[in-house]
């Protein structure tokens, strides 16, 4: 790479240039539309679609909201104004307009568009939609609600990125750096990030990503882009102190820090690509965002970095920024606050462990009152237009009528409706659904949608009291599918079919914990190996995979008792009774890899220590002292990071922010610096352990018990 610098940077800025124009048109691909392949609830969409004309991802509802006892004569004006508004979207078409209450009047509009395509529509929806007298009309709908959260996330990123990531990554670079140093990590995080979502953009061109993708890819890449490049700038100089030219410092730290970032990377790619295998198409869409954020990184760290040192490295060192004194007293290895800390956990290593884990434990603890919901309107901003418009038809009909659970009866042959045997199961199935606590009502025979064309398939709606991610309405599907339907007796060869809101939303959470434990032990699995040849033992990558999950079951515990329980409530963050049903699989994913960074990052030195010493005393003091404060830095500037999400306005984002901000504090505090030297001094020598056979598998050298201490082969503090 120092060879080829010239080119290397050509090449970069390339894909900067190339990558940024694509990237200028990402939004408009993303959407937030969910398909659940194989799922009983994506069957009976499917029969809804296609034979009877029921496609609501790309449709709208226009909501009129008048006077008391207006809404019988408002119903011709809402179905024009709704008519003005179809004529604006391709294939649009008005399905009805109906008054909803005494007040409301709610007019339906359909097309075959996706989300994606369709939201781009709602601003001239709007203006055709126009105003009537006394009359406040929304326009609303799944296409609507993304429109208008398209800005609230983009000013979300701004204010998480501009004014919290980057002044505080910019204030703790500086002081670690002390030197105009601090600015090569930002050059690094300005390649990776822009070049991360050009090829997200090539993948959204050919499957439905997520709208949160942007906000996944510039925050984390951040974190991650800078952490990379702060472990590798500073190894290279504390290299330049040590004597060595210019590049062969750069070489040596290649070798050391650059193979520790190549293995990091590593482990974070494998957790994150965990998503790719989950079963549902918009997870898949971030384990492959996730896999680019690490892999972008990592190549521009191992490729351009190199380069950026030999131009500027010397350079911004001669411009301080912080006086000399601090800083020698910062890089003091016998009187600097982390050698006196190592001292202090070699002496009472038992006293610091148990602490450590007994905290861990209690921060973990309320994950047992942990409760998954697949979803909820009420988590993202209620002053939205779209959402105003939502909640007064909810108001109006009920928040289970918004989304109802749809019942698909197919009798597998044409006119097989009309059975005798048939009608009298759909009269004792609407009889069941009507004895339910949860049902206000249900749309069954005399509906316009009861019957398709063919005479094959019936259709009801059932009502429910409370929204479809809800505990009631999740209870509600347990009876309906294993009570309520067999209950109805149909004949034999008939299937019934349960689908809309709340069975989707069971099939949503069984589909993602059906397979989520499955590929826990995958990623846990492919992790110990990497690990084993990373540091070259049986023992410290089955620590290292302890120590992560406590992390994150810390994390979850926090989610509980920060949301479930209101403790955030002094703080802005929106009180809220479920997590939502994405946040566990997405923390695993993130938190495993990102945590496991420290991990490598700590004990690559430490190994590194250990193989010049044999002492394994020194080799974890050692490793401590020199990379404790990079540790803690590096995991600071990701914190701020994460704290981005908190900072916005979309509850599952505050949860996903805070679980992940949370975590990564408390790993790089009570685990990386407190409890993992601890425990690697009471494991003593058996921390090394790697028998002959496994290294010539692994192709590392051996590390028997029995190998002889040697004395240091480096000069004294180093």
């Amino acid at each position: 790479m120092l060879r080829l610098r010239w080119a290397v940077l050509a090449a970069w800025l390339a894909a900067l240039v190339i990558s940024a124009v694509a990237a200028s048109g990402l939004n408009s691909l993303l959407t937030n539309r969910f398909v659940l392949p194989g799922a009983e609830s994506e069957q009976a969409a499917a029969i809804l679609g296609d034979h009877f004309g029921q496609k609501p991802e790309g449709s709208f509802s226009i909501v009129a909201q008048g006077a008391p006892g207006t809404a019988a004569r408002l119903v011709p004006q809402v179905r024009q104004a709704a008519a003005r508004a179809a004529r604006e979207v391709p294939t649009g078409r008005v399905t009805g307009a109906r008054a909803v209450s005494k007040s409301v009047v709610s007019a339906s509009i359909s097309s075959s568009l996706q989300p994606a395509d369709a939201k781009s529509y709602t601003a001239a929806m709007r203006r055709a939609v126009g105003t009537l007298p006394s009359t406040r009309l929304y326009v609303t709908g799944q296409s609507a609600i993304e429109s208008d959260l398209e800005p609230v996330q983009s000013n979300d990123l701004k204010k998480g990125e501009l004014f919290i990531a980057i002044p505080i990554a910019f204030a703790i670079l500086v002081f670690v750096f002390g030197t105009l140093s601090f600015l090569i990590p930002f050059l690094l995080a300005l390649f990776a990030i822009p070049v991360t979502l050009g090829i997200v953009w090539i993948f959204a061109n050919f499957l439905d990503l997520s709208t949160y993708i942007t906000n996944m890819v510039t925050l984390i890449g951040f974190g991650i882009a800078v952490d990379y490049s702060l472990l590798i700038v500073y190894r290279f100089r504390e290299e330049r102190r040590f004597g060595l030219g210019k590049d062969e410092a750069i070489v040596r730290t290649m070798q050391t820090a650059g193979r520790a970032v190549l293995f990091s990377g590593t482990a974070v790619a494998i957790g994150l690509a965990l998503m790719l295998f989950m079963p549902l198409p918009f997870m898949r869409g971030f384990g492959i965002a996730g896999l680019l954020i690490p892999t972008v990184s990592v190549l521009a760290a191992v490729t351009l970095l190199p380069g950026l040192l030999h131009w500027a490295g010397d350079g911004f060192e001669r411009v301080r920024l912080v006086p000399r004194r601090i800083i020698a007293g910062r890089d003091d290895l016998v009187h600097g606050f982390w050698p006196r800390l190592a001292r202090g956990i070699m002496r009472r290593p038992l006293v610091f462990a148990a602490g450590a884990i007994t905290v861990l434990l209690l921060i973990a603890a309320p994950v047992f009152s942990l409760q998954l919901t697949p979803g909820s309107n009420k988590g993202i901003p209620q002053t939205l237009e779209s959402v105003r418009g939502l909640n007064i038809l909810s108001a109006a009909i009920g928040e289970g009528s918004i989304a109802p659970s749809e019942i698909v009866v197919d009798t597998r042959r044409a006119n097989g409706t009309s059975d005798p045997r048939v009608r009298t199961s759909v009269a004792r199935l609407i009889s069941g659904l009507r004895a339910d606590p949860e049902i206000t009502g249900v749309a069954g025979p005399g509906a316009p949608d009861f019957q398709d064309a063919s005479g094959r398939y019936l259709h009801l709606k059932a009502f429910g009291k409370h929204e479809y991610g809800l505990p009631e309405s999740q209870k509600f599907v347990d009876r309906l599918r294993g009570e309520i339907v067999p209950g109805a007796r149909f004949p034999g060869g008939v299937e019934v079919l349960t689908g809309g809101g709340p069975p989707g939303g069971v099939d949503f959470l069984d589909l993602t914990y059906g397979a989520f434990p499955w590929l826990v032990l995958a990623v846990l699995i492919l992790t110990y190996f990497l690990l084993v040849r990373a540091f070259r033992s049986l023992v410290l990558p089955l620590k290292a995979i302890v120590m992560n999950l406590l992390s994150i079951g810390a994390a979850y515990g926090l989610l509980v008792a920060v949301f479930k329980w209101g403790l955030g409530e002094p703080f802005g963050l929106i009180a809220f009774d479920q997590i939502e049903g994405w946040i566990p699989v997405f923390l695993f994913a993130m938190l495993f890899g990102l945590s496991m960074d420290y991990e490598v990052f700590l004990v690559s030195r430490m190994r590194e220590e250990w193989d010049g010493t044999k002492d394994n005393e020194a080799a974890v003091s050692a490793g401590l002292a020199k990379t404790g404060r990079l540790v803690t830095a590096a995991g600071v500037i990701m914190f701020a990071a994460f704290m981005g999400f908190v900072a916005g306005s979309i509850v599952g984002l505050q949860e996903f922010g805070l679980g992940l901000a949370a975590a990564i504090l408390i790993d790089v505090t009570i685990i990386r610096a407190l409890l993992v030297p601890s425990l690697m001094k009471l494991f003593g020598r058996w921390n090394w352990w790697l028998p002959a056979e496994v290294a010539r598998v692994v192709r590392v050298p051996a590390s028997p018990l029995s190998e002889p201490r040697r004395p240091a082969l480096r000069p004294a503090g180093r």
